[in-house]
Parts: C-alpha cells; structure tokens; sequence
C-alpha cells in the first residue's frame, strides 16, 4: 500500500512539472522587448498597490471598531483572487472563445500561458505578463464592492462572495469586453461589437458599482442608520489611501497600452489630467453646497475623476480628461447626495463614485473619443459618430442588468448557506473583534 502510494504521488508531481516546463517553454524565433515587459511588469506591481491603497481609503472611513476588519476585506483579496485567476479566472476571462459569451478552459491551471507572447494579448511581451497585470484588475474589483456593506458583512460570506462573484460576473464581462480577436472573428461580443473600455469602466466600475448596489438593498442598513453618528475615523488615513490609489492609477490606465509609448504616454497625461479635475470641481461644489470644502471630498473627487477617465484614457484628448473628470466629479457628487435621500446605506459610497462614474466615463467614451489618439478606437459623437454612443450605451445597460441579477443570486445563494450579515450584538462589538479577535487599535 505504501509503495502504491508513493507511486502515486510520483506521477502528480511528475505531472506537474511536466505541464509547467512545457507552459514555461519559450517558442523559440519569438522575440520579446524587455522594455515592454518591464513596463507591464511594473504596472502589474502599480494596480497590485492600489488594494492595499484601497484598503486604507476604505478603513478611514469606517468607525475605528471595524478598521482593521474593512482594511483586511481588501487585503485578502490579493491572496484569494490570485489563486482563483490562476487555477479558473484567466482561462474564463482571455481564454479562446467561446459562442462570444466566455473564454474555453483550454488555459485551465495557466495550461498553455507561458512566456511567449500572445499576439492578441500583447506580440512584444510574454503572455504571462499579460496574465499577471490582468489578475491585479481581477484583484481590486470585487474589493471595491466591500465599500458598499461595510460594518456589517461575514467575513466568511465574504470569502465566498468574492470568489462566487469573480468566477460569475466579473470574468464572464471582462471576456466580453476585452477578450479574443475581432478581426479573426473570436472576440467577446461587446469587443466585437465595438464598444470601447480602455482600463475597464464598464469590466470594473460599473460591475463592482451595481454589484454594491444589490448588496446594499439585499442586506439592508447598518444598525442605526441614519440615525447615530457614523463619520470616518481617521481622514489622515483615507488621504494616504487616496494618494495610493491615484499613484497606482498609472499603472492602471498607462499600462492598459500594453506597450511603452505614444499611446501609454496619453493615457498616463489624461488620467492625471481628470484626477486632477474631479478633485476640483467636487471641492468647489461641495463648498458652493455646504460652505466648507471637506478633505474627504477632495478625496472622493479625485477617486471619481478616475474613474470617469478609466474606459477613455488611450482614447480621448487632454482637454477632453478635463471634461471627463469635472462631469465626474459633480456627477458622483449629486449621487451622494441622492443616497441620504432615498434612504438606502452605501457605507462607503462604492455605487454613488463608482457605478455613477464609470457609466459616465463609458458614454463620455461615446461622447469624446478620437482616432487622432488612438488609430484602433473610433470616433466619437462629437467627432461625427454617433453610433459609438450606441455602443457604449448597450455595453453599459447590458453590464448592469448582468451584474445586477447575478450578484443578487449570489447573495441569495450565499445567505440561504451562511447567512450574510452577523448579529446585531456582533456589529455593535464592531467586526474587529466579533469576526477576528483583533483590534485596529489598543488605548
């Protein structure tokens, strides 16, 4: 029995490093410009730091007794999202198509995703690099939707929501947006389409935005709210997030070029450029509205101007980000505004900057892109091409009602099994100490 054993587990390791040398293997005559690849190396190392940043603008936000619980939903995200892109993501997200609708599990385990470039995912770097700065998109989207029901959320639900959801709605939209060919016929069916998502305003803003939507209405308000006092608890904390995520941003945007170039440079020019304006026009709005400019409004501004600017970083002019970033910020403003009064508890306002400012960001693609930029988009409305509003238009529609009514089942799903919310008695102890037997802080 021992020696049969043995032999057993001989041949799955065997197996193994079989199946990794020949996914390693470089296709020899293939040429690889180490420029390119250190620049999506790089910005890979970028988007991957803005969780952790994201982390930090969330657990200012929240009161201090469920700080490190909120920085930890974001923190986990890296470890468990890199695995599950790996093992099932990548191959659902990029692999070859299927029926328009999803990648094959032909790259199931990265079978077949080794160092050799892949000319629909970038001819100059090694598809392997393509895969890792893809997997930090797959990574900071489903902990974006943790703003939404802050205070409140299992962190074992969470876990299950957040690899439910990867696998079911953010991997299935990221195939049909960005995934396949177009001009072999194989694309997803919004790419093929020809709606336009530079960085990922509908892949990832608009499906983490409607996705926290849902979860907000199936698991309703925090205990006491609105009533009792829930402001942030460390603002200092919230800035230091922001100043990360609008850093990491450039990986985010400039390294959606897929190269080090022309087009990375606008992208990398335009995204600063509408930071930059959302941050102000929310400010002078917010001190028109309430008399005081606030530090977290400056904050949110900003956060809002990046994401508006997302889908149209490589496609749309300097002057246009500015545009782009001061709709997103007095957009996303009003939409803040708009949760007090309809009642419904978006702790951290993830639909209100982030589904507001993607949908946004994906029409205003509609509205100002140019092929002056980008010789792969298309023209947009106000350069004589009003069927690219169309198409945004579909994509951002079509994006909702998905993520919307599939994270509704996921949630419904989940609670039936563990229950997603915990005890009043937990919430009010604050989820530190209730879900992790820690504390943000000892005084």
């Amino acid at each position: 029995m021992g020696s049969r054993l043995r032999n057993v587990l001989i041949g799955i390791v065997l197996l193994v490093v079989g199946t990794g040398a020949g996914a390693l293997a470089a296709e020899e005559g293939v040429r690889v410009d180490p420029g390119d690849t250190a620049f999506i190396l790089i910005s890979a190392a970028l988007v991957m730091l803005m969780t952790p940043g994201l982390a930090l603008f969330y657990g200012g936000m929240v009161r201090s007794k469920n700080a490190l619980a909120t920085i930890l939903q974001s923190f986990v995200a890296v470890a468990v999202i890199s695995v599950q892109w790996v093992l099932w993501g990548y191959t659902l997200a990029f692999g070859p198509d299927v029926s328009h609708l999803i990648g094959s599990l032909a790259w199931l385990g990265l079978n077949g995703v080794g160092l050799e470039p892949n000319p629909v995912y970038g001819a100059t770097i090694p598809h392997q690099a393509f895969m890792i700065y893809q997997a930090m998109f797959a990574i900071i989207t489903p902990a974006l939707i943790t703003g939404a029901f802050a205070e409140r959320k299992k962190f074992s639900a969470y876990l299950l929501f957040m690899v439910a959801w990867a696998t079911l709605v953010y991997d299935p939209i990221a195939h049909w947006v960005w995934g396949g060919d177009p001009a072999a016929g194989t694309a997803g069916w919004l790419k093929q389409l020809g709606a336009l998502d530079f960085a990922g305003g509908t892949v990832v803003h608009i499906s983490s935005g409607v996705s926290a939507l849902v979860a907000v209405l199936v698991m309703g308000k925090r205990h006491g709210y609105p009533h009792e006092e829930m402001r942030p608890h460390n603002l200092t904390m919230t800035l230091l997030g922001t100043a990360l995520l609008w850093f990491g941003w450039f990986g985010f945007n400039a390294g959606s070029a897929i190269a080090a170039g022309q087009l990375s440079t606008v992208a990398f020019v335009t995204t600063n450029t509408a930071a930059a304006s959302g941050a102000l026009v929310w400010m002078l709005v917010e001190w028109w509205h309430r008399k005081q400019p606030t530090a977290l409004g400056a904050a949110s501004g900003a956060v809002a101007g990046l994401v508006g600017i997302t889908p149209a970083a490589g496609f749309v002019t300097p002057l246009a980000a500015v545009v782009i970033g001061a709709g997103a910020g007095a957009l996303c403003y009003g939409a803040v505004l708009l949760k007090s009064r309809l009642g419904y508890d978006d702790s951290l306002d993830t639909f209100g900057v982030h589904g507001v400012g993607g949908t946004w960001g994906a029409l205003a693609t509609g509205l100002f892109a140019t092929t002056a930029v980008n010789a792969a988009g298309a023209d947009g409305l106000f350069y004589g091409n009003a069927a690219l509003l169309g198409k945004q238009a579909i994509g951002v529609v079509v994006t909702m009602l998905y993520a919307g009514v599939m994270t509704f089942l996921i949630l419904k799903v989940i609670n039936a099994l563990l229950g997603l919310r915990v005890s009043k008695e937990h919430e009010e102890a604050g989820l530190d100490i209730s879900q992790h037997g820690e504390a943000a802080y000892n005084l």
